[in-house]
Parts: C-alpha cells; structure tokens; sequence
C-alpha cells in the first residue's frame, strides 16, 4: 500500500481536480496545486507558466506522486485550427515542462498519474470492445490524446511509474456530460442525438475519482488503463433512463445530426460518434465501483 506524504495535482481548479483534491484530503493526504496563478498567496499552491517554460521553485520539494490533470476542455468552443492547436498545446507543452522539471532537478517524485480520454481509440466501429492494447483511432481526438500519451511516456526517470488513466464519458451534477441531457429533458425538449446508437462509454465523477486513489495505492497498476463503468450505453438509452429519473416524457424525434454539425462544426462528433471501452484491467486489479450501472450512477446525480 502506497503512503504518499505529498500529491503534487496539476488541473485541479477543473470538474475533476477540485473533486479528487477533496477525496485525497479525506484520507489523509497533503495535497498541493499546480496553476497557472496564485492570487491569494496559498501556500498549498505553486505557479507554472507553460509557455515561458517555467515553474515555481519549491513546487516537487517532498512530493511523492505527481496527479497530471492538466489540459483545455475538448468541449468548449468550435474546433478552428487555432483552438485545435490550443487543446493540443495545453496537453503536450504542460506535460513536457513536468518532464523537463523532473530530469534536471533532485526530487522523489515515484508516481505519475496522469489524465488521458478514451477518444484515444476513435470513432472506428460500433460493435468493437476497445481495450488498452488496440492502437489508436484517426480523428482529431484520437490525434489529440495519442500524442498526449505520447509526451507523458516521455517521462523516463528511472524508477517512475507511468499511469495514463484513460477516462471516459464523465457524469456528474454539476459539469460533465449529463447536465446539459438533464436540462432538456426537463424542459420536455430531450431527445436522443443523431441515430441514438452512439455508444457511450461512461463514468460517474465519484468512481473516477475514487481510481485515481486507487491506482494511486496499487503500485501494480501501471500504463494506459481505461477509466470507464463495466456497462457503457447508447446516447438513446442515456437520454430514456435521464426521462425515467426525472419522470418526464421524450416527445420529440431524436435531434438530427445535420442541424447539430451546423450548430458545433466537427466538435459535434463528441457526441454523434461513441465507442464501447472495456473496464476489465481495472476490475482485475480489484477495483469495485460504487456505480456499475448508468441507472444508478443517475439516480445518485439526478435525484
């Protein structure tokens, strides 16, 4: 069992960070911040700026484990090039600058846990169960966190475990996925997306949270690993249990995807394309979720 002194979290102002922060807390951790600024003098945060390739001074003095959040939201705004060349630069660069930090500086950092998406595997084939071993997708997603991926496996220091918790779909009250289907369906406006056959492969914000702590703990745990529930679903059978949790009818036919990449451009393929991930390495190394299935994980949120 792994006893870390110091969690050193890069990204934690984000959906998951602040959520983690407070589980690690909970048990016992002392947990630090790396961001962009540092506006109230918190001693439990450090500052780094990306690109005038700096960090703070003092900011790995006694970390033992290194939890790489960082990285632009995929969801927000059209995907132009320049924004495109902002998702990837906010994943690649950042991770880089830890790398360069940790070869040229004395620190015990031992683990590194780092944040990656399972648009890894691409859009490819519906019928597919994609596992850690399958080579990566072709889209823009999949370009994306391949080479994120592939800056975080830069990292070499001997002794330094690697993990890329590949996540997947994220579902939670406030942000994520699942606010925006809830908000419509409680308008009586809800309605699958596209044909509504588009797998989803999900994870509630808690059991996420709860597989960094636990990759953290197990040191057997290495490499990618695909941070999803055991049981994904369609966007269509997403969209009914939302209805049922919330008692409210789905009238309408499902919103077609023309009118959507009109309305989003090729960022609309996040939620017409999907992929079925498999959840197997994790459960093998003994992970037990609080959520397995998405009518609980929504009645838990939506209740």
């Amino acid at each position: 069992m792994l006893n870390p002194t110091r969690i050193l979290i890069t990204g934690a102002s984000g959906l998951v960070g602040k959520n983690l922060t407070k589980i690690l807390l909970q048990y016992g951790y002392d947990v630090i911040h790396l961001s962009r600024s540092n506006p109230q003098n918190n001693p439990k945060i450090f500052t780094w700026d990306i690109g005038a390739n700096e960090i703070q001074p003092g900011a790995f003095e006694g970390v033992d484990v290194i939890i790489h959040l960082a990285g632009a939201n995929v969801a927000e705004g059209r995907w132009t090039q320049k924004r495109k060349k902002e998702l990837l630069e906010s994943r690649t660069e950042s991770s880089a600058l830890l790398r360069r930090n940790l070869e040229n500086i004395n620190h015990q950092v031992k683990h590194f846990i780092s944040a990656s998406a399972v648009g890894y595997y691409g859009f490819r084939d519906n019928d597919k169960i994609f596992r850690e071993e399958d080579p990566p997708g072709n889209d823009f997603l999949a370009s994306l966190t391949s080479q994120w991926e592939a800056e975080v496996d830069q990292i070499r220091v001997p002794g330094m475990r690697v993990v890329k918790l590949r996540t997947g779909v994220v579902l939670s009250r406030d942000g994520g996925a699942l606010a925006p289907i809830a908000a419509t369906v409680r308008k009586w406006i809800g309605a699958p997306l596209g044909y509504g056959s588009q797998f989803i492969s999900w994870i509630h914000l808690t059991d996420l949270c709860r597989m960094f702590l636990f990759v953290l703990q197990n040191q057997s745990v290495s490499g990618p690993v695909n941070a999803v529930a055991p049981n994904p679903v369609t966007n269509k059978q997403l969209t009914e249990v939302v209805a049922q949790v919330l008692n409210k009818p789905l009238m309408l036919p499902n919103v077609p995807a023309i009118g959507l990449k009109i309305a989003f451009g090729e960022m609309a393929q996040i939620v017409l394309n999907g992929s079925r991930v498999s959840a197997s390495k994790l459960i093998d190394a003994g992970f037990e979720y609080e959520f397995p299935d998405i009518n609980s994980a929504v009645k838990d949120l939506l209740s």
